[in-house]
């Protein structure tokens, strides 16, 4: 008798078990279709994690967040700016007025688990840090590069992942326009090539041009404009999405990278339009994305898919706080995701992009947005055409 209560026991909570997977199941069957009603496309699928990063130590915060870029070791790393961009109560324990908080290292380092690894950067001998750092990149070599957008911020520096400072190329108060062969105008963003040892420069915030230098001493090889046009500095006037393109980048010219297939993105940020480039300059195609937005623009920043052939182009575009999914072969634009907001998944001024080896998707936010934020590749797959609005992860209530 003891034998059949305790067989039947197990078989009732063996059929229970059955039934919370069924209903475990269907929840995420039920999760997926209505994430996907209405029209689909097949793109990558994303889910934000919002439990990344952790916490930062020693009552740090981040300012306005302005790059972000990840290594050949999957460490992820960010810039931002600290104390002149924190709020007056975020500065209390350094005008001794309270226990919270300090501003942060303007450079920060992350793990795949989330946990600060390194922090360095500012002010240090033998260079001159930007008024306003912008960008962040680690190049093949592991060496890191960092520009600045502010008023005077002419030049870029080289340091090595330890924070050793490597060089200067430029000087602060130097620029002397879009053809100054020496000095820039309020970077962007750099990347190095690492077929050819090239850095490419996006200058900028005041010039309008990319510029390529030889990464080792600094030299410039060439440089071009909108179109593969000399770059012409002066009044370009009010961005009009009715009216024809402008021959010339509109400021600022706010990415620059490098696909598997030797062709070379542009953000003209305030243009609302990619362009893309051979190597040498020559103008190849645009697109444009989210034509009527005014100010500040829709093209941010690009990061590609890591599929062998990049197949999808990942668009940060901050104004309109969302992550654009572009076909890369088309430029067509397929989905988006984010929406405004201060939640995981929503943006504040989504600035900078990258992917790790995984295809896992990194963000940051300037303005007040100030964080990093990472979300979880989950393959390609039928998502829904257009907004998406939150990629809350499926399953969480």
């Amino acid at each position: 008798m003891h034998s059949m209560k305790r067989r039947r026991a197990i078989a009732i909570a063996a059929a229970f078990v059955s039934v919370l997977v069924v209903l475990g199941c269907t929840q995420a069957m039920l999760d997926r279709q209505a994430d996907t009603q209405g029209p689909t496309v097949q793109a990558p699928v994303f889910e934000v994690d919002p439990l990344w990063p952790k916490p930062l130590p020693n009552h740090w915060v981040m300012g306005m967040t302005i790059g972000v870029w990840v290594d050949e070791q999957d460490h992820v790393w960010i810039i931002h700016r600290g104390a002149p961009t924190l709020h007056a109560n975020e500065l209390a324990l350094t005008l001794k007025t309270g226990e919270c908080c300090a501003s942060a290292p303007p450079v920060l380092v992350f793990d795949q688990a989330g946990n600060l690894l390194r922090a360095w950067g500012g002010p240090g001998a033998g260079y001159e840090w930007p008024e306003s750092n912008h960008g962040v990149h680690v190049d093949y070599k592991g060496n890191v590069w960092i520009g600045g957008n502010g008023a005077k911020d002419a030049h870029i520096l080289k340091f090595t992942k330890e924070g050793k400072f490597l060089m200067q190329v430029g000087r602060f108060g130097g620029n002397k326009g879009s053809n100054d062969p020496d000095n820039f105008g309020r970077v962007a963003k750099i990347w190095v090539d690492p077929k050819t040892n090239e850095a490419y420069v996006a200058d900028g915030y005041l010039n309008r041009r990319v510029a390529v230098l030889d990464a080792d001493t600094g030299k410039m090889k060439r440089y071009w404009g909108a179109y593969g046009n000399k770059p012409e500095d002066g009044p370009n006037g009010n961005y009009d999405p009715k009216a024809p393109p402008s021959k010339q980048f509109r400021n600022p010219v706010h990415c620059v990278e490098r696909s598997v297939d030797n062709l070379v993105y542009v953000c003209d940020r305030q243009g609302d339009r990619v362009q893309v480039f051979r190597p040498d300059g020559t103008f190849v195609k645009e697109a444009f994305y989210a034509k009527e937005t005014l100010a500040s623009g829709s093209t941010w920043d690009i990061a590609f898919s890591k599929d062998p052939q990049q197949r999808y182009l990942y668009l940060a575009d901050g104004t309109n706080e969302k992550v654009r999914i572009i076909l890369r072969e088309t430029m067509a634009e397929l989905t988006n995701f984010g929406d405004g907001g201060r939640q995981p998944g929503q943006f504040y001024g989504v600035h900078s992009i990258a992917t790790d080896s995984a295809g896992n998707l990194y963000t940051t936010e300037t303005y007040e947005g100030k964080r990093l934020q990472k979300f979880v590749f989950k393959g390609v797959g039928p998502v829904r055409a257009g907004e998406q609005g939150v990629v809350w992860p499926r399953g969480r209530s």
